[in-house]
């Protein structure tokens, strides 16, 4: 399936317009696997975004995915840790409970039975040409793959249209996996009548951001700096980036992207150009600007750490946000299933 990315890019431009005058309107779906601690591209690209969106009264939904952990992973290892700290951030960050809602797969049992309906709705070679798909099964770390993996767009469909999702913020490389999810919606209301929403993409102006070793910033790849990492530990990480020969700090993304990187990194903190930022640095190299780097993330994250810690001090109340999470989202996803069931005549 070939997406191209202008049209999209133009109804997300629209999409934002019709948030800003009407915000009630809108349901966003969106959410981090727990597969490791979330770390300053997550930040950047997408959880300051849910806030901002929560903000103008738009309903977010968070799902913590935990059954798609297995895609790539044999088993879910640390599982418990790992949501743990998904709540910590997302509780930091500023997501509140009152106004969205977190929530995980394993929970709104609901939610998966609509796996069957949507499968009968695509073919196998659909999903096996879908561009993400590839790429995750060509970095996957099981030496075979399994059919949850062939089928997670599918699953990904389900989780947004349990709950009606309209409003999906993705980045340009996951737009396959909307696009699908707009096809499933639209078959299934062709052939059933009208159950589903086809939800539009908000697409991402987020920074790219690499990680230390120059390649994309992964939760996977431990090269990432967490968000609940401390001071001294983010100082050890930034240490270690990579950068080049040149002694002259420039931001030029194209042709020097670890140090544009870095640069980039401390201008997002300080709220600045990171052409300005470069210029001040100039002759000092790259000692200079891993210092620059370092001082303006401890900075800027020193609020959220301080918040994340004391959450931190009451996992109690920490783990009823996911409970109340849970019991809105299988609320909204058996009245979803009810409609589902009632259209194709399985259940009366």
């Amino acid at each position: 399936m070939t997406v191209t990315t202008a049209p999209a890019a133009h109804r997300s431009a629209g999409l934002e317009h019709r948030i800003a005058q009407d915000p009630a309107r809108f349901r966003v779906l969106t959410g981090d696997r727990p597969t490791g601690p979330l770390h300053l591209g997550h930040y950047f690209g997408t959880l300051r975004n849910r806030v901002r969106l929560q903000d103008l009264g738009v309903d977010v939904m968070i799902l913590i995915p935990d059954y798609q952990v297995l895609t790539d992973r044999d088993t879910a290892e640390r599982l418990g840790e790992y949501t743990d700290g998904l709540l910590l951030d997302y509780l930091a960050l500023g997501i509140d409970p009152a106004r969205s809602t977190v929530f995980n797969h394993s929970a709104v049992p609901a939610l998966n039975q609509l796996l069957l309906p949507f499968l009968s709705l695509v073919s196998v070679a659909e999903l096996s040409r879908n561009p993400t798909v590839k790429d995750e099964i060509a970095h996957s770390r099981q030496s075979v793959v399994s059919g949850l993996m062939l089928t997670y767009p599918v699953h990904q469909a389900a989780d947004i249209l349990s709950c009606k999702g309209n409003v999906v913020p993705v980045g340009q490389d996951q737009l396959p996996h909307l696009e699908l999810t707009r096809t499933i919606a639209r078959r299934f209301n062709e052939r059933y009548g009208n159950v589903f929403p086809e939800p539009d993409a908000l697409l991402s102006a987020a920074p790219l951001l690499l990680g230390t070793d120059g390649t994309k910033m992964s939760k996977s790849r431990a090269n990432s700096v967490p968000l609940g990492a401390t001071a001294d530990e983010t100082a050890r990480l930034i240490k270690g980036a990579t950068t080049d020969a040149d002694r002259h700090i420039t931001y030029d993304p194209d042709t020097r992207p670890g140090v544009s990187s870095l640069v980039l990194l401390a201008a997002l903190c300080l709220e600045r150009d990171p052409h300005e930022v470069a210029a001040e640095i100039g002759d000092g190299g790259a000692a200079a600007l891993k210092r620059t780097v370092t001082d303006a993330v401890n900075s800027h994250l020193a609020p959220h750490r301080a918040r994340r810690a004391e959450y931190a001090a009451d996992l109690t109340y920490v783990r009823s946000v996911l409970r109340a999470g849970n019991e809105r989202a299988n609320a909204l996803a058996e009245g979803t299933l009810e409609e589902v069931r009632e259209a194709m005549g399985t259940f009366r």
